[in-house]
């Protein structure tokens, strides 16, 4: 099985919008807009079982309402040695709930805990070897950010290309809310 990981897809005007901030940083691997996401737990590479018993688990998920999402900004991740640019996503209730339940869930299947903080974000980019005031001078050029929002109808779990953390992103599962 290739690489899982659950997430929320994104409508084609938050994309759209999004994909408008490709482009002015030398240096940067911009994301194609049709794999724009949000991750809720990055799973890795499992076999077969393994991504079933994922599959099963998160069709018994709780009944939820659908859960607004709404982006509030650009940053990027490894401070001073900058290695990808995103749209930020507002930690809300209930992301944040939907998220845990994931985790749970998830580690259930007999996966090890995530160890990094949630920070719900949207990857645009990947940086290799670009200078921190640069991405500070991208981030700037681009304010203000006008917030954008919409409501996230389902969970997907996507699939990605084996070791190269990138895409084309294919959904092999998704679980309506509400």
């Amino acid at each position: 099985m290739p690489r899982l990981f659950v997430g929320l897809e994104l409508p084609e005007t938050v994309v759209d919008a999004l994909a408008g901030c490709r482009g002015g940083l030398p240096g940067a691997r911009w994301l194609e807009p049709e794999n724009y996401h949000v991750t809720l737990r990055f799973i890795g590479d499992v076999d077969d079982i393994v991504a079933e018993d994922v599959f099963a688990l998160l069709a018994e998920a709780r009944a939820r309402a659908p859960v607004e999402v709404v982006l509030d900004g650009l940053g990027s991740f490894g401070g001073d040695k900058p290695h990808a640019v995103f749209a930020s996503v507002l930690a809300t209730e209930a992301l944040v709930s939907l998220q845990e339940e994931t985790e749970r869930l998830v580690r259930r299947a007999g996966l090890e805990p995530e160890r990094r903080k949630f920070k719900p974000h949207v990857t645009l980019g990947r940086l290799k070897h670009v200078p921190a005031h640069a991405v500070a001078e991208w981030i700037a050029a681009r304010a203000p950010f006008e917030r954008l929002a919409f409501t996230a109808e389902r969970v997907a779990v996507f699939s990605a290309r084996e070791g190269t953390g990138g895409g084309p992103y294919v959904v092999e599962a998704a679980y309506p809310l509400g």
